[in-house]
């Protein structure tokens, strides 16, 4: 490529893709490529070339979108091939972690029979006691039982009890009688006694069940991306005064003490400044770019000066784009100076969890039946 700015349908044949993947990929990554934008359409450059290139790199590793796309939220976009092996080594090493554990532990389906063969004498059990029967029947390992994927808070096993519970009591199997404390039903223990054809065709039946709490979950997860696509595209149209204003906003909505945006004509390099707390004991000092391009190492170097000229220890730099890791790696080595670097997707993440930019739609409370309110004479 040249310095020259293509089209969309252009960048996706460079990569020989058709123009529905291109679209695909392009839209994933939208927040991180440069464009300009000519009425109705959008022209990229050399920039958001090569970071599909990195992109390509990842996913011909096997690493799906929503993958890479979770890495560079958590982790940055890596700045070298060095950081792209790293990251395609690391997934490996998990991939055969997970594999080794996964393969060795039971599925939801095959989780049915057990559970229902651990209740068969009738007593109630709580959810703890029923893990713990079902993973004995099983002579399920520590590792097998303890495992769980990086992201997660929970173990495999134990969400997978939980889902299978959950369809054992829609279809009548098992019933909730009291907070997280089960039994089995007749129909539980009839089961039990059907034969082996007729105990196959219930578990196809079962497997259809689906948790809506766990669609409300994935959905709310998608929203929270649609949000967060939105308001970043908002933030790169808005002027740079207004956009200075807004981050000075986020800020004291998170917190802290009374800002202000300082004035233009005489601001040594910094946009804003924030009272750590309400009584204002110390000022946090605001660097705030609406860029496209990757803020580096020079950059957060000249806003370091800056605050080195007001004697200042404390420093936020936020842009609508990102950071390159050597900025990254700058700010960590930084002897007497604290300064945090927030890039376009955790800013608009900030102002969707503390509601700068968007307003409250309708507030959904997600109930349950409580089942111990109904014991007793």
């Amino acid at each position: 490529m040249t310095n020259k700015t293509i089209s969309q349908t252009e960048l996706s044949k460079r990569f020989g893709w058709t123009e529905s993947k291109g679209r695909q990929w392009i839209k994933k990554f939208q927040r991180y490529l440069p464009f300009e934008e000519t009425g109705i359409y959008k022209y990229y450059n050399e920039e958001a070339y090569e970071f599909l290139k990195k992109v390509k790199k990842l996913n011909d590793a096997h690493l799906s979108l929503n993958e890479i796309e979770h890495i560079f939220e958590e982790q940055g976009v890596p700045s070298s091939d060095n950081e792209i092996k790293r990251i395609i080594s690391e997934k490996n090493r998990l991939t055969l972690i997970e594999s080794k554990v996964l393969t060795t532990m039971p599925s939801s389906k095959d989780l049915v029979i057990p559970i229902l063969l651990v209740m068969s004498d009738e007593d109630l059990y709580i959810a703890t006691k029923l893990n713990e029967g079902v993973a004995n029947h099983f002579k399920l390992k520590e590792e097998q039982v303890n495992f769980s994927y990086p992201e997660s808070k929970e173990t495999v096993f134990v969400s997978r009890m939980r889902a299978t519970r959950f369809s054992l009591q829609k279809k009548g199997y098992i019933e909730e009688v009291g907070k997280h404390t089960y039994r089995i039903t007749k129909d539980g223990l009839d089961l039990l006694n059907e034969s082996e054809i007729e105990m196959q065709e219930e578990l196809e039946e079962l497997e259809q069940v689906v948790d809506p709490i766990k669609i409300i979950n994935e959905q709310l997860v998608e929203l929270d991306k649609y949000l967060i696509d939105k308001i970043l595209t908002e933030l790169q149209k808005v002027h740079w005064k207004r956009f200075e204003s807004i981050v000075v906003e986020l800020l004291t909505a998170m917190g802290y003490g009374d800002g202000e945006v300082t004035q233009s004509t005489n601001d040594e390099g910094l946009d804003g400044i924030i009272k750590e707390d309400k009584l204002g004991l110390d000022n946090i000092y605001v660097q705030a770019k609406r860029w496209i391009n990757t803020v580096g190492r020079p950059d957060i170097m000249a806003f370091v000066g800056a605050l080195e000229g007001r004697s200042a220890s404390k420093g936020v730099f936020i842009t609508t784009s990102s950071f390159s890791q050597g900025a990254n790696d700058y700010v960590k080595v930084l002897p007497y100076k604290k300064v945090i670097l927030i890039d376009g997707n955790k800013l608009a993440r900030y102002m969707l969890d503390y509601n700068v930019g968007v307003t409250i739609k309708r507030k959904v409370l997600i109930k349950e039946v409580d089942f111990t309110f109904f014991e007793g004479e």
